[in-house]
């Protein structure tokens, strides 16, 4: 492994979290190669087992989980949490930070060349891997995801503002792009799977009723819906042109509280989003103030720009008569 930072020289990064996020960079960069090869690396899209929660892993999944871990011995990370794995493992023990990832976010996507990503976020570490990690999203000391797509970017918080990076091909470098995203307010698109309309519930149901009645419901405009199944992509398109994300619990067996992680992905997904002036929550509380009662547990996840967000809210707030009606005239909110 080069000693040579994938970070360009004017890339604001501390030099205590420096380490940790060059190797995270550098193995990205390393991913996004083999990723761009396709099928010319083999079958990255194979089954290849489980997680421990049932979710089908792919080859590209376990690659991606070990490459990040051995890139990570010997830069201060104590405690290793992935997506991919069932329990915290320990990597230097004697390090003062801990680390959660979702290595391959989106790797159903892999052989439809749809775009996919890594997740990961930084936390001071404790005694335990289970006192680290078990502990309110606001703990966290930075956050990051790279997206594998036409361009490899990194988005990265390390306490204050949002930072986006390009790689340059050319130079091999994780160029500064911005280094003050922000969350566009104003925004008629919205991502859902509407394929579960039927199983929401009724607040999820009355709010993407009125998107869908256009200008002629109380919203008084016309929406555009999106779904990549990438939590990555979805939320790069979001701050890159604001909307609204939603994965709400609904009333299928397993899904009670949604299917995405709060450890690996909501947390850190919602501290990039406040950093960009966004909201996140679970329909009505703030993401970034639960606590997960276990290391691979769930949450239902609303994030986007800070208005649409709180409309969601309101919405959960309203009385059951209020929201009965499909496209009803409520007349409560506007765009």
């Amino acid at each position: 492994m080069t000693d040579q930072s994938p970070f360009a020289p004017e890339a604001p990064i501390p030099a205590d979290l420096r380490p940790v996020l060059d190797a995270l960079a550098r193995t990205a960069r390393d991913l996004a190669r083999r990723i761009a090869r396709g099928p010319l690396a083999g079958q990255m899209g194979a089954r290849v087992g489980a997680n421990s929660d049932g979710d089908a892993q792919q080859a590209l999944d376990v690659i991606a989980d070990h490459a990040f871990a051995s890139a990570l011995r010997g830069t201060g990370i104590r405690w290793y949490a992935s997506e991919e794995r069932d329990s915290v493992e320990e990597l230097d023990p004697a390090g003062p930070l801990a680390l959660a990832i979702d290595p391959l976010d989106g790797s159903s996507n892999i052989e439809t060349n749809v775009s996919i990503g890594t997740i990961f976020s930084l936390r001071a570490a404790m005694d335990t891997g289970a006192e680290t990690f078990l502990r309110p999203g606001h703990d966290q000391l930075a956050a990051g995801y790279v997206i594998y797509g036409p361009q490899v970017m990194l988005m990265l918080t390390v306490g204050a503002g949002l930072h986006s990076y390009i790689l340059d091909p050319d130079t091999g470098l994780f160029t500064l792009l911005d280094p003050a995203v922000t969350v566009a307010e104003d925004s008629c698109e919205f991502a859902i799977n509407a394929s579960n309309y039927r199983h929401w519930a009724k607040p999820v149901r009355a709010y993407i009723d009125d998107c869908l009645a256009g200008a002629d419901g109380p919203r008084a405009r016309n929406f555009n819906m999106r779904w990549i199944a990438s939590l990555v992509a979805e939320t790069h398109r979001i701050l890159t042109r604001g909307g609204l994300f939603l994965y709400p619990s609904d009333a299928r067996p397993g899904y009670a509280q949604g299917r995405l992680r709060m450890v690996y992905e909501c947390a850190p997904i919602a501290l990039l989003v406040e950093a960009a002036q966004g909201r996140a929550t679970d329909g009505s509380t703030r993401i970034l103030d639960l606590v997960p009662a276990s290391l691979h547990a769930r949450t239902p996840f609303v994030f986007g720009s800070a208005g649409k967000v709180d409309q969601v809210t309101a919405y959960h707030d309203l009385p059951e008569p209020e929201i009965s009606a499909l496209f009803g005239h409520r007349g409560l909110f506007r765009a």
